[in-house]
């Protein structure tokens, strides 16, 4: 049941069957299926259904509270007996990006207080971490800054903001990012990611029309498509991906560089192991040292301006 439990967490944190099924990536009625499983092993109804609304009731306000812990217990069954002060499991979820830069020089720093903690770090992208962390599968997700609120059982730990430049083949005349973005094929950055929507936002705002040739939520592939000629991309220059290949620049948006900040997510302290606050403090320090390697060469990026 434990599936069925964390789509009913689901439900009721996205408010409808649709949305939750969007986020966990099932079907309308997928989702509906295994609620109406839950409730025949509960033995009564969770929601109201009216027509095709399905409200929340007073059983399944009980429920949720009740799932939630649950879950979280489930999650944490993989955890070795704290026999040791360091020892016990430490469950990170984290963005590609992060992982070899920030999340290393972190754990680094972890290890020299912690050196029996076991860590199992998993890949995703932010939408699917920000829903992990919601399902208790892991203790906190370093990821993109979702462009909606966040919840307020949830807390945002700001640590890097990095400027996005245009992409372009070094074999490509010109200096002026409007003039090649609008006249180059443009390389986009996948619409259904969080980085991705921010590119869309910058050029709705800025009124630029672009021809849109391939789209794809892997920042090296655009850099390398770029490289390879097949046209132009907005992208956050991030230090994994620097320095740039052979054959691509990066040209400086000026004073409308736009930043995607990346952070730490995590449950409120009362809810976390203790050494999620230990991992979000060497975050903190590993995050002056990503600044400082993620800022843009000076000879790539002549203007760059950061905030």
């Amino acid at each position: 049941m434990i599936n069925e439990l964390r789509t009913f967490i689901s439900v009721c944190r996205h408010g409808t069957f649709a949305a939750a099924g969007e986020r966990i990536g099932l079907t309308q009625s997928a989702v509906s299926s295994q609620i109406k499983r839950l409730e025949d092993a509960l033995g009564f109804e969770l929601f109201d259904r009216t027509g095709r609304s399905a409200t929340l009731n007073a059983a399944g306000e009980t429920t949720l509270a009740r799932a939630e812990e649950i879950c979280a217990l489930y999650a944490r069954l993989g955890e070795l007996p704290d026999d040791a002060a360091n020892g016990g499991l430490l469950r990170i979820g984290a963005i590609a990006s992060a992982q070899s830069t920030l999340v290393a020089r972190a754990l680094a720093r972890l290890r020299t207080t912690l050196p029996l903690l076991r860590v199992h770090v998993s890949p995703g992208v932010s939408m699917r971490l920000m829903d992990e962390l919601d399902a208790g599968t892991i203790d906190a997700a370093v990821m993109i800054r979702p462009p909606f609120g966040i919840l307020p059982d949830l807390m945002w730990q700001s640590l890097v903001h990095e400027p996005y430049v245009l992409i372009s083949p070094t074999k490509v005349p010109g200096k002026d990012w409007r003039t090649l973005l609008q006249e180059q094929p443009f390389l986009r950055y996948d619409r259904a990611s969080f980085g991705g929507r921010m590119v869309e936002r910058f050029l709705r705002r800025e009124g630029i029309v672009v021809k849109d040739s391939i789209e794809l939520d892997e920042i090296p592939g655009l850099i390398h498509m770029a490289a390879k000629g097949l046209g132009v991309a907005l992208v956050p220059l991030v230090e994994a991906h620097l320095p740039l290949p052979a054959g691509v620049r990066a040209l400086s948006l000026g004073e409308l560089t736009f930043y995607r900040e990346v952070g730490l997510l995590q449950r409120r302290p009362r809810a976390n192991p203790p050494v999620v606050a230990q991992f979000a403090q060497c975050l903190r320090e590993a995050a002056e040292v990503t600044e400082e390697k993620a800022r843009p060469p000076k000879a790539k990026t002549e203007g760059a301006k950061r905030r």
